[in-house]
């Protein structure tokens, strides 16, 4: 009972009640974001959130010069707490002004990504060279599709179509999707040359993607997250569209502090902890394996592996069902 009341404690409070609805909006936001929001100083907005994580009520968590907040994902009160904020009225006027607000901060950060892809699109595998030896990375994936066997494959944030041109000739049908169009010419471009004829590219929103559950028996993510605002939900839309005993196969940075990559190439995180994606896969009900490392000079860079079950995958969430129509569509040109 006191966790309940020392979070009831913490809530009670009108700037904090709306940092919380804004954290259950806004999945991770920086302190500097929340100011901006609030029209409040830097030291009133830092008190309340420090008062809201004592309480159980928010989590915080440092990447490099950054500080982000979200609501707690477990705990005595997380159930609680998610239950308010749904119970939230988002027509008061105070609220709908912050959502509205964090809507605006949201463009922001897609308009600044847009422009970075925009600009590095043709010297993107240059850009790549600069961390990391995408050779290695590569065999180790072409290592984990084989011998996964899966009939289809799908590849989330594609870019320029590298996976799928290392990773088609390991099974029948392969879809990437990407939500740049200038990367997405590059890709056909390279597909084309490639004679890959089983390989496909199409423009699609990693948060809400445009396909059936459990339509794909391979997965791959590599080096998305890290621009990713909602990196859990990216993981969670992933297992969604899973098929039972299908693989997801994550390629990141593993945490780092190299804060130019922010500043220079629109890198929202720094980085990814094992525990932190080994709780995502599993809150998308995939069952995660020990990741594999690959040093790097200076960038060390993590294979994480998930399988489904072969369990029944439940019923399609609103997402899915708006998507059967166009993933009836894609699955007719891949077939």
């Amino acid at each position: 009972m006191e966790h309940l009341l020392a979070a009831l404690r913490a809530i009670a409070e009108p700037t904090r009640l709306r940092l919380v609805a804004l954290c259950a909006h806004g999945s991770e936001l920086t302190v500097s974001e929340l100011t901006q929001i609030l029209g409040q100083s830097q030291p009133r907005v830092s008190r309340h959130l420090k008062l809201l994580c004592e309480a159980a009520v928010l989590e915080r968590f440092r990447e490099g010069s950054w500080v982000f907040y979200r609501l707690s994902q477990s705990g005595p009160v997380a159930g609680f707490v998610a239950q308010l904020v749904a119970d939230c009225d988002e027509a008061d006027p105070a609220l709908a002004l912050d959502i509205k607000r964090l809507a605006a901060i949201k463009r922001q950060r897609a308009d600044l990504a847009a422009d970075y892809f925009r600009a590095n699109a043709a010297r993107w595998h240059r850009i790549r060279s600069l961390y990391i030896d995408e050779r290695e990375v590569e065999a180790a994936l072409i290592d984990i599709i084989s011998r996964a066997q899966p009939n289809d494959l799908l590849d989330i944030g594609t870019g320029t179509g590298r996976m799928l041109e290392i990773l088609a000739g390991q099974v029948g049908q392969a879809l990437g999707i990407d939500q740049s169009r200038e990367m997405l010419a590059l890709a056909r471009v390279n597909l084309e040359r490639a004679g890959l004829r089983n390989a496909r590219v199409r423009l699609g929103d990693m948060y809400q993607l445009a396909l059936a559950d459990a339509s794909f028996d391979a997965i791959v993510i590599h080096q998305v997250l890290h621009y990713a605002d909602r990196p859990a939900a990216v993981i969670t839309e992933a297992a969604r569209v899973l098929r039972p005993r299908g693989i997801l196969v994550l390629v990141d940075f593993a945490p780092h502090d190299l804060e130019f990559l922010r500043e220079e190439h629109a890198h929202r995180r720094l980085g990814f902890a094992d525990g932190e994606i080994a709780e995502w896969c599993r809150a998308g009900g995939l069952d995660p394996s020990s990741p594999c490392l690959l040093p790097g000079d200076p960038l060390t860079v993590a294979i994480w592996t998930a399988t489904r079950g072969s369990g029944v995958v439940g019923r399609p969430s609103a997402s899915a069902a708006r998507g059967v129509a166009a993933s009836a569509l894609i699955e007719g040109e891949l077939s």
